[in-house]
């Protein structure tokens, strides 16, 4: 068996093994086996791929529809499986005393993150369109039952709305895949759902345009992107902040990952002509975003909003095609993940102390809980893309990136980091500064226990690791955004000499 099969295979497994009723009050530690052998083998994996291994699974499935389980990596895909490998163990230990409603409890909990972390990793390794979408569609069962059985007073509408929105997508993505399935019968003589198959076909430009539109709707909810946002921060209001650090950090990954992956490896062209209106959407969605984020009265919800931002700078970075801006929009999709569990988690942190998420409701926490308070501010400044954190490096690749190609849209995109710093010390302010008000003298009674600084430690540690040392990363991923060029056919604008116009 293939490490990349075994990757995705064991959170599978264990999320089977604990849908028995035989675990009880184990099955929280039985999840975290789970989680930590699935992080190991993920170390295997890396170690191997750094080492020049090619690692590519490639079996017939249903050969009626010349759909293969064909598995591959490069440096985006290792990201991301690393991503979600390191950060599913860290939120079920944050999650460890986590209460559902009404049959759901911890068991059922654990099971559907390691089922979500599953379908997740298949889906990033997926090299066949068919199995993308497969899994692409899973990743939508057990996201809503963490947000129907574990949430807020309106968690059931929270994850009917979480669940059309993507639903749509998937049932416009699924036409977009039977299309392509006659698309290459008809070229290639033969069906084939392989990526490198597809990529090789000479698909017209009228056909491939109204392909990558069905592929890049679906992507765009998932991203998500205004106008297409609306589900996110409901879902993230009602969701438990660790449900909600899986779905922004990593579910949400699966929509720009896609972009790279499916929307330029097979519709270069189509790409190219659809790039005006991703970047437009890119500008309203950065600045739409980051002002939601300030005028919003809840924590959840603002974090939310500051992800819609952040989303914006992400596909900028990946349509306005230079190496440089594709790379930060990878290393954005890394950072972000790490950045918006940081925010999450310290998020619940507080609302589990003072029992509601409104901004109103704190005041003066540093003075009681310094900690909790230190490892907040050091979420918000990784929000804003401080300089030391690593979001600042994939954030300054994204602009620096597209100053290279069209200066007055980098200068648009960087209002957003103005309007980041704004609601990151805003937030900051209003919840840890100024006196101790009466609540939060009531309810903030303790500072971060022993297992809440072990969660944070580590997040804190990629994050400040990361912006001082970036080049691993940035070299991991660089040959993907070459790639990308290379299939756009498409080079990095050359400054012109000293004394040429």
């Amino acid at each position: 068996m293939s490490l990349l099969t075994l990757l995705g295979l064991i959170p599978l497994i264990g999320a089977l093994v604990l849908a028995l009723p035989i675990w009880g009050g184990t099955a929280r530690v039985f999840g975290l086996a789970f989680s930590l052998a699935t992080l190991v083998v993920a170390v295997m994996v890396t170690v191997q791929y750094l080492g020049g291994a090619e690692l590519s699974v490639r079996q017939p499935w249903i050969a009626a529809f010349g759909a293969s389980f064909a598995l591959g990596l490069d440096g985006m895909g290792l990201a991301m499986a690393l991503l979600t490998a390191v950060l599913t163990p860290l939120v079920l230990i944050a999650e460890w005393n986590v209460t559902g409603h009404g049959r759901w409890n911890v068991q059922g909990y654990a099971a559907m993150v390691l089922a979500l972390e599953g379908t997740a990793l298949f889906t990033f390794l997926a090299d066949d369109v068919l199995l993308f979408y497969v899994f692409f569609e899973a990743t939508l069962i057990p996201m809503y039952f963490l947000i129907g059985g574990f949430g807020g007073e309106q968690r059931r509408a929270a994850a009917l709305k979480f669940l059309m929105f993507n639903l749509v997508g998937g049932f416009i993505l699924l036409a977009a895949v039977i299309g392509l399935f006659a698309t290459s019968a008809s070229l290639g003589g033969t069906p084939s759902y392989l990526l490198a198959d597809l990529a090789a076909l000479p698909i017209p430009a009228e056909t491939g345009r109204l392909l990558m539109v069905g592929f890049l709707i679906a992507f765009v909810i998932k991203a998500p992107m205004v106008p297409v946002h609306t589900w996110l921060p409901f879902a993230a209001e009602q969701a438990t902040p660790g449900s909600s650090t899986l779905m922004v950090g990593i579910l949400d990954k699966i929509g720009t990952f896609a972009m790279i992956k499916f929307c330029i490896g097979i519709f270069p062209e189509a790409s190219a002509w659809v790039a005006p209106v991703m970047i437009a959407l890119s500008l309203i969605s950065i600045v739409y975003g980051a002002a939601a984020a300030i005028a919003s009265k809840n924590l959840l919800r603002l974090v939310s909003y500051t992800s819609v931002s952040h989303f914006g700078f992400m596909v900028l970075g990946i349509y306005v095609f230079t190496t440089q801006s594709i790379n930060g929009s990878i290393f954005f999709m890394l950072n972000h993940g790490f950045s918006t569990a940081a925010l999450f988690l310290t998020v619940g942190y507080l609302i589990k102390r003072r029992g509601s998420a409104e901004v109103s409701a704190f005041g003066g926490v540093e003075k009681v809980a310094p900690v909790l308070a230190g490892a907040f501010l050091l979420a918000c400044l990784s929000a804003l893309s401080l300089p030391g954190m690593s979001t600042f490096v994939s954030e300054f690749l994204v602009i620096a990136g597209t100053w290279s190609r069209t200066p007055w849209i980098a200068a648009v995109a960087a209002t957003g980091i103005i309007l980041a710093a704004t609601y990151a010390l805003l937030m900051y302010q209003r919840t840890m500064t100024g006196p101790v008000t009466e609540q939060t003298a009531k309810h903030v009674t303790r500072d971060l226990s022993g297992v809440e600084r072990a969660v944070m430690i580590p997040i804190v540690t990629i994050i400040l690791f990361f912006g001082v040392l970036p080049g691993p990363i940035v070299s991991l991923v660089e040959p993907t955004a070459k790639v990308a060029m290379e299939r756009m056919q498409l080079t990095d604008p050359v400054a012109p000499a000293k004394g040429e116009k």
